[in-house]
C-alpha cells in the first residue's frame, strides 16, 4: 500500500509501542521511584508524581523517554546500561517512534494513547543541570538530544507497566473510545488510518 502525502504519512505508524517503565518523583530531587502502574489525572499528571499537585494544566504534566535511547545515552557515559530511574522521565516506552507523535499540522491533532489514558505531545523534555550530577561528569551533554518529550494529559485513565501505546488523530481516538483501542492495537497489526 502506497501512501500519499505528509499528511497521510503522520497518520501511519507500522505498529503499537508498549509502556516498559512508570517513574514518579513525589518531591522535587526527590528520589524516583517505579511503579508497575498507576493513574494518570486529566490537566495533572501521574498519581504519585509530584507534578499531579502542582496548580492544573500546563505543557509538561507528564515526561516520556524513547526505550530505545537507553543504550544510546549509556554508551555516551561509556556504561553497559543505564536505569530509567536515574533519567527521572515518568513513561518509558518501546517499539514506537515518540518524536513521531507530535502533530505537524495543527488541524490534525496526534493523541497518544497510553492504557486508558490520552495525552498530547507538547514538546521537547531538555535535560537539565542536574543530570550532571545525577549521571556524572558529561551526563547533561550524554541527554542532549535524548532528553525525551513532555506532554499533556487529556484524558486520564488507568495505565500500567506492559500497557500498548497508540498514536492516533484526536478524532478517531474519541471516534474509537467505545470500541477500545486495545483490539486495534495488537503488535502484529499495522496501524492504518
Amino acid at each position: 500500500m502506497v501512501v500519499d502525502g505528509l499528511r497521510a504519512l503522520t497518520r501511519q505508524f507500522p505498529r503499537a509501542g508498549r509502556l516498559t517503565h512508570i517513574v514518579v518523583r513525589p518531591h522535587k530531587r526527590g528520589l524516583a521511584q517505579s511503579l508497575t502502574e498507576t493513574d494518570a489525572l486529566a490537566e495533572r499528571g501521574l498519581v504519585g508524581d509530584r507534578r499531579s499537585t502542582a496548580p492544573m494544566g500546563g505543557r509538561r504534566e507528564v515526561t516520556l523517554f524513547q526505550a530505545e535511547h537507553l543504550p544510546v545515552v549509556a554508551a555516551f557515559l561509556g556504561r553497559d546500561d543505564l536505569s530509567p530511574l536515574l533519567l527521572r522521565r515518568n513513561l518509558v516506552v518501546s517499539g514506537l517512534n515518540l518524536l513521531a507523535a507530535r502533530a505537524l499540522f495543527k488541524d490534525q491533532p496526534l493523541v497518544l494513547c497510553v492504557g486508558e489514558a490520552w495525552l498530547e505531545i507538547t514538546g521537547p523534555c531538555e535535560p537539565c543541570s542536574h543530570m550532571e550530577a545525577v549521571l556524572g561528569p558529561g551526563g547533561y551533554n550524554a541527554m542532549r538530544g535524548h532528553g525525551g518529550l513532555t506532554a499533556r494529559v487529556l484524558r486520564g485513565g488507568h495505565v500500567r507497566v506492559g500497557d500498548a501505546v497508540v498514536c492516533d488523530l484526536a478524532e478517531s481516538a474519541s471516534v474509537t473510545e467505545d470500541r477500545g483501542l486495545e483490539q486495534r492495537s495488537s503488535p502484529s497489526q499495522p496501524l492504518l488510518f
